[in-house]
């Protein structure tokens, strides 16, 4: 037996070892790959541009990009600003002959899709030609293909054209089955947030304003894709309302594509248009290989002046940010190390964001508007920046947001919830207390508060409300009555924030790098842009992805219920006032 153990034990020392052993060739291997430009862009290439992926602000670095196996980043999150850079690049790049775009399900929020379809447009003005294929198309693919010279869709493949649709997810019943009480303490009529917990459907003031903001973006995307295919705004309507594209062929009678194709008919054509050979490979280039290959612009160290652009993305929590949420003390830091480095001459807060803590969002404006006191500080709003959102961005010189941005929902809101008859009556579980004084137990999640307990819960909700529509006054320079006849939670596009004051102007985070440039007198070439925080390395995703296989083997196991769960976890996070949007709504 003392043997047997002796050689398990060496059989367990040996395999870690050898994990060890692996896991630093590994890190070796990703460095020598990172090291040095080693993708070279042959003339006559196309770039090929996959939007099928998720989408955020910033990618991470993969040196496995293109080479296959379990490393190939098929499926990875692409980054706005990589997908920018590329485009601006290939828009002047010999090499690069033309877009061969794949666009079926893009994994983003209409303010993002609105950036890239504006960067494809902008591609274009090089004379050079965007082809789009794809065997099927949600309503956001289409949005982005229908800039493109010619647009395929695979014979037996099919195109949505319906309209968009806002479905929001209700679990009073769930609470009522359980025994567990909600304790809800909010100020406006349209702050909508807590109405999961309170309703079984939305009451009148939501249903108002996702139907104001859902018209709106819609109306958005149908005069664009109008404009770009030559056809009739009312038309492209009719045909949602009356589904009349349920075909490809229908989309081509409609005159919404050009061709009913299959993927080798577009490469023959693309073949035709860079005089390449019948059966001959075209050079393709992805988006990262081709970032990787193109030199990057001078260090931004290099320069006396830059503009530092500070990526905020997620709910906004206190403490430390994360890939997935926005940490007050980070932002925070951030703005502090901009406002005194003096080669920094203006800031731009990049922000995608529904809200989340009061306090956190609180902390974060403060840093803006001491920032704003020795330098210009441009918000820009990606797809999301309300509530919370909006309060850290509201001590800014100038707030860009796209037209379908969604803004606005200044009002605040807490919630409590009480479990005493989920515990007594489902657990068997009781309490019992003895108090120093009368209010010692406040607030408190096993037994019924008392009237003057709620009361105070809901002063302290008001009187956060008053400050945040207060500094909205302030910050934006306008009366507080105006204020609190667009505040009360309401939400707004970027269109409508516009026209109410909430923004200043429409555009993208390019345009709001410009302005910063502009704000602070420097010449177009006279600056380097600084992102912050710095893209992720690899590794560094590697590393990570320990907790991304856990979360992926919680949603295996619990598979189309994973989602509700996963929404319910975030209560966790709602201590304290909260200034957010109404949970989990996509549009679709």
């Amino acid at each position: 037996m003392r043997q047997f153990l002796k050689y398990v034990l060496a059989t367990i020392v040996g395999l870690l070892l050898f994990s060890i052993v692996g896991f630093l060739l590994l890190i070796g291997m990703s460095a020598a790959l990172s090291s040095g430009n080693k993708t070279i862009v042959k003339s006559n290439s196309v770039l090929r541009l996959n939007l099928d992926s998720p989408i955020r602000e910033q990618s991470v670095d993969n040196p496995f990009d293109g080479i296959g196996g379990p490393f190939n980043s098929e499926g990875d999150v692409i980054g706005l600003i990589d997908i920018r850079e590329a485009l601006e690049k290939a828009k002047t790049d010999d090499d690069i002959k033309g877009i061969y775009l794949e666009s079926q399900y893009p994994q983003a929020g209409w303010a993002t899709i609105e950036e890239i379809r504006n960067a494809l447009i902008d591609f274009k003005k090089s004379k050079k030609f965007v082809y789009a294929y794809s065997e099927v198309m949600t309503e956001k693919g289409y949005y982005l293909a229908s800039v493109a010279d010619k647009i395929y869709i695979n014979p037996a493949g099919a195109i949505e054209w319906n309209g968009l649709d806002a479905e929001l997810t209700f679990f009073k019943g769930t609470l009522d089955k359980l025994g567990i009480k909600p304790e809800v303490f909010k100020v406006g009529d349209f702050k909508s947030a807590v109405e999961p917990f309170t309703r079984e459907n939305m009451s009148d003031p939501n249903r108002l304003q996702v139907k104001s903001f859902l018209s709106s973006i819609n109306n958005h995307m149908v005069a664009n894709i109008a404009m770009s295919r030559g056809l009739r705004a009312d038309s492209l309507q009719r045909f949602a309302d009356n589904l009349s594209i349920q075909t490809p062929g229908d989309a081509l009678k409609r005159k919404l594509i050009t061709n009913v194709g299959y993927q080798d008919e577009v490469e023959d054509l693309i073949r035709k248009q860079i005089g390449v050979a019948d059966r001959k490979k075209i050079d393709y280039i992805s988006l990262g290989k081709y970032n990787d290959a193109v030199p990057s612009e001078d260090d931004e160290n290099s320069s006396k002046n830059r503009i530092a652009v500070i990526i905020a993305s997620g709910d906004i929590n206190s403490g430390k940010s994360d890939d997935n949420a926005i940490g007050s003390e980070t932002v925070a830091e951030e703005l502090r190390k901009a406002r005194l480095d003096e080669k920094v001459k203006a800031i731009v807060i990049r922000v995608n964001s529904g809200g989340g803590s009061a306090l956190a969002s609180d902390v974060m404006q403060r840093e803006v508007e001491l920032a704003r006191k020795v330098k210009p500080v441009i918000g820009s709003m990606s797809d999301y920046a309300a509530s919370g959102g909006y309060y850290m961005l509201m001590g800014c010189t100038k707030i860009l947001a796209q037209p379908n941005t969604i803004t606005g929902s200044i009002g605040v809101f807490s919630l409590l919830f009480n479990t005493e008859n989920f515990f007594k009556d489902k657990l068997g579980v009781t309490y019992d207390r003895v108090l120093t004084n009368t209010n010692a137990d406040f607030p408190s999640l096993t037994h019924e508060m008392s009237p003057f307990q709620k009361q105070t819960l809901q002063q302290s909700t008001e009187r956060i409300y008053r400050t945040f529509t207060g500094k909205v006054a302030t910050g934006r320079k306008l009366p507080i009555d105006s204020v609190r006849a667009i505040a009360s939670g309401r939400v707004w596009t970027g269109t409508q924030a516009k026209a109410n004051g909430l923004v200043d102007e429409l555009g993208g985070l390019e345009d709001a790098i410009k302005l910063a440039a502009k704000t602070a007198k420097l010449g177009s070439d006279d600056y380097k842009i600084k992102y912050v925080p710095r893209k992720k390395d690899f590794v560094e995703k590697l590393l990570s992805s320990m907790n991304d296989e856990e979360q992926a083997q919680f949603n295996a196991q619990l598979g189309e219920l994973a989602p509700y769960v996963t929404y319910l976890r975030k209560l966790k996070t709602m201590e304290g006032v909260q200034a957010r949007l109404p949970f989990e709504m996509e549009i679709r």
